[in-house]
C-alpha cells in the first residue's frame, strides 16, 4: 500500500512542477509586457560596433545584424568604428546593401589614431550616412583585386579590395585605353562589332600575348569598370567627391583625414566618439529618399560586442584559415591512410574538412580549381598504389597546385 501512495505523491509533486513551469512561462512574457517605454528611451540611443580586421562575411552578418537591432530599438544612428585593410566583394556588398536600406542613419568612423579604411573600407564609407575620421587615418586604395595577382592562393580573397600595397595603377591604363577603343566607332566594313575590333587590334598590338592573357586583361577591365560605376553611384548618392572614388578604384590613391575632407571625401574628423556625436548633430541625411535631420547630441552611447559564434566564424571564413584546414584535412586523411589505426590524424583530418567545407560553402569558390585539387590528391594517393615511375606524383602535385591558384573564385560576373 506505501508504494502506490509514493507513486501518488511523486506525480503530485510532478503535477505541481509542471504548473508551476507553465505559470511561470506564462507570468514572463506578462511582466516583460509594457515595453513601449523603453522603445521611447531608447530613442536617444547610439549604437556603436568596431570592426578592425578584413571585411569577411561573417564581419557582414555582425554588421547587419547590429544594424536590425539599431532599428528594433529606434536608435538615433549606428557608428561603425573601423580600422580594416578590405575584404571579401561579397561581403562588403551585403553592408552597403544594408545601409543603403536601412531605416537608421549609419556613421562610419575610421579610428582609432593611425587606423585606415582601405578599399572595401572606403566604399563602406561612401555608402555611409555620415563620414568621419579620426586624425592621421588614412582611406583609399580601392583597386580590386583578383585571385590570380599579388600572392597566389593562400594570400589572395577572390576578388578582394585591399590595401594600397596590393594596388596598381595598370588598371587605370588600360581601363582608359578600352574607352578610348571603343570611342573610335562601330564596327568596321566587314560588319564585326566593335568589340571583335578592339580584340584584334589587341591580339596586332601585342603579337606575343596568348588569348589567355588577353581575355585575363578583358576580365580585369571590366572588374575595374563595375567598380567604378559602384563607387560612384555611392558618392553621387551621398554627395561625395565622385572624381576622387573613381581615382581611387583605377588608380589605388589614397587620402589622409584632413585631405578627405578638404575634398569632400569625408565629412568632418571627429577626436573621438563623443565629438562625432555632437558634429553629426542637425546634420541633414537622404534617408530612404526621405530627408532626415539627425539628433545625435548628447545620445546614450552603447557598444555591441560580437559573440563567441560571431568571433569563430570571422576566423573560420577567412580564406587563408579555409585553405589551410583543408590542406591539414587532407594531410589528415593521408597520414591515417599509410598508418591505419592511429585514428587521430584521421579523425583530425575528418574534423578539418567538415569545417573546410562549411568555409568554402560561404565563401565564393571556383569549384574547377576545387576539382584539380581533389585530382591532385587522387594522383597522389594512385602513385603510391600503383608506381608509375613518379608520372602520377608529378601530375597530382601539379594539379594540387593549380587548383589551390584558382580555388578562390573572383565573384563578380
Amino acid at each position: 500500500m506505501q508504494a502506490p501512495s509514493k507513486a501518488r505523491k511523486l506525480l503530485f509533486s510532478s503535477a505541481l512542477l509542471v504548473l508551476a513551469g507553465v505559470f511561470l512561462w506564462r507570468a514572463g512574457p506578462a511582466q516583460d509586457a509594457p515595453e513601449e517605454p523603453v522603445e521611447e528611451e531608447s530613442r536617444d540611443l547610439a549604437l556603436v560596433l568596431t570592426i578592425e580586421d578584413a571585411i569577411s562575411v561573417a564581419t557582414a552578418e555582425f554588421f547587419i545584424t547590429s544594424l536590425e537591432t539599431a532599428q528594433e530599438r529606434n536608435a538615433r544612428i549606428l557608428v561603425l568604428e573601423l580600422d580594416t585593410p578590405g575584404g571579401l566583394m561579397i561581403a562588403m556588398e551585403d553592408m552597403i546593401k544594408a545601409i543603403l536600406a536601412s531605416d537608421v542613419p549609419v556613421a562610419v568612423y575610421v579610428t582609432p589614431s593611425g587606423a585606415k579604411a582601405a578599399s572595401a573600407g572606403t566604399y563602406i564609407l561612401y555608402a555611409s550616412h555620415v563620414a568621419a575620421m579620426n586624425r592621421t587615418t588614412t582611406l583609399g586604395a580601392a583597386t580590386p583585386v583578383s585571385m590570380g595577382q599579388a600572392g597566389g592562393a593562400a594570400a589572395s580573397i577572390g576578388v578582394v579590395l585591399l590595401d594600397e600595397h596590393e594596388s596598381s595603377g595598370s588598371e587605370s591604363d588600360d581601363a582608359g585605353a578600352s574607352r578610348d577603343e571603343a570611342e573610335e566607332g562601330p564596327a568596321g566594313e566587314d560588319g564585326d562589332s566593335s568589340e571583335d575590333g578592339d580584340s584584334s587590334e589587341d591580339a596586332e598590338e601585342s603579337p606575343g600575348r596568348t588569348a589567355e592573357e588577353i581575355d585575363a586583361e578583358a576580365m580585369k577591365r571590366k572588374i575595374v569598370n563595375d567598380a567604378v560605376a559602384r563607387i560612384r553611384s555611392l558618392a553621387n548618392l551621398r554627395g561625395r567627391n565622385a572624381d576622387w572614388a573613381e581615382e581611387a578604384v583605377r588608380e589605388g590613391v589614397t587620402l589622409e583625414s584632413e585631405e578627405a575632407v578638404d575634398m569632400n571625401v569625408a565629412d568632418f574628423i571627429a577626436n573621438d566618439l563623443t565629438d562625432l556625436l555632437e558634429k553629426a548633430d542637425g546634420r541633414e541625411v537622404d534617408l530612404n529618399g526621405e530627408k532626415v535631420r539627425l539628433q545625435t547630441a548628447g545620445a546614450e552611447v552603447e557598444r555591441l560586442e560580437p559573440d563567441w559564434r560571431t568571433r569563430f566564424l570571422s576566423i573560420l571564413t577567412n580564406p587563408n584559415v579555409a585553405y589551410l584546414l583543408l590542406i591539414v584535412g587532407l594531410y589528415g586523411l593521408l597520414l591515417e591512410g599509410y598508418n591505419p589505426g592511429t585514428w587521430i590524424p584521421g579523425v583530425i583530418g575528418v574534423i578539418c574538412l567538415l569545417l573546410a567545407a562549411y568555409a568554402l560553402s560561404i565563401l565564393p569558390v571556383n569549384y574547377a580549381g576545387l576539382a584539380l585539387m581533389a585530382l591532385g590528391v587522387g594522383l597522389i594517393v594512385a602513385e603510391s598504389i600503383t608506381p608509375s615511375f613518379g608520372v602520377l606524383g608529378f601530375g597530382g602535385v601539379v594539379a594540387f597546385v593549380v587548383g589551390s591558384i584558382i580555388l578562390f573564385d573572383t565573384g563578380i560576373p
